[in-house]
């Protein structure tokens, strides 16, 4: 993902002042110096550490890790109280992003049909480590969030009543597939998202990265695409 961002970068005229992996961390306060905002794509359990080094440094910083949300709250608290700017996304992608307004739509709409069952399934590359990814997870609390036939997931794929089947897979070198089916025994309506490259992911961080500079608070990729009201 660090060269299709870089890439990116470069095209849209921005220079790259300093690269940080699990090899230099420690040349990650020098780097944060020179920094005027930071791109964080790392691993769930390094990503708090690298946020929170971002913030403490005043620099604002994109986030695209997943795996971590369940310290969310943490960084969300850091973050105004150090009046930072962050913007997190589970996916940067531009078309995953209206994915998402379709699903919240969607979902709305099937809310007063419960004769439909709903289902969601990713699929990424054998290196991705959490599962579901937080793609399929965003997807899942939209769904809960929207439509009253259902109150919590599951990874079963014929979970109790009320519950939201999440079927994850691992396979090959695949970018990212995800889709929502709604089924009843009469027809039935899916709507997908495939990735064919990391190019789409690493536009909308870049996109993102220049929505948030000189900007104070916390942000999403809706705000960035003005899709709020979807």
């Amino acid at each position: 993902m660090g060269r299709a961002i870089e890439r990116v970068l470069t095209a849209r005229h921005h220079e790259v002042c300093g690269r940080v992996s699990s090899n230099n961390r420690d040349q990650l306060p020098a780097c944060l110096a020179e920094a005027d905002i930071a791109i964080e794509f790392t691993r769930p359990d390094s990503a708090v550490e690298h946020l929170g080094a971002c913030l403490r440094a005043g620099v604002p910083v994109v986030c695209g890790t997943t795996g971590w949300l369940d310290r969310y709250g943490e960084i969300q608290q850091l973050t105004d109280r150090l009046g930072g700017a962050l913007l997190y996304s589970s996916n940067f992608s531009v078309g995953v992003q209206l994915f998402f307004a379709l699903n919240r739509k969607l979902a709305q709409a099937r809310s007063a049909h419960g004769n439909y069952q709903a289902e969601v399934r990713e699929t990424h590359h054998i290196h991705k480590r959490d599962a579901p990814s937080g793609t399929a997870l965003q997807l899942t609390a939209d769904i809960l969030a929207i439509h009253p036939s259902y109150h919590k997931w599951s990874d079963e794929t014929s979970p109790e009543a009320g519950t939201l089947p999440v079927i994850s897979s691992r396979e090959g070198e695949i970018v990212g597939f995800h889709a929502v089916r709604y089924h009843s025994i009469t027809d039935e309506i899916e709507i997908r998202h495939n990735a064919h490259s990391r190019e789409g992911f690493a536009n909308g961080a870049v996109l993102a990265c220049e929505y948030l500079l000189n900007k104070k608070g916390i942000y999403t990729m809706k705000d960035v695409l003005q899709l709020n009201d979807w």
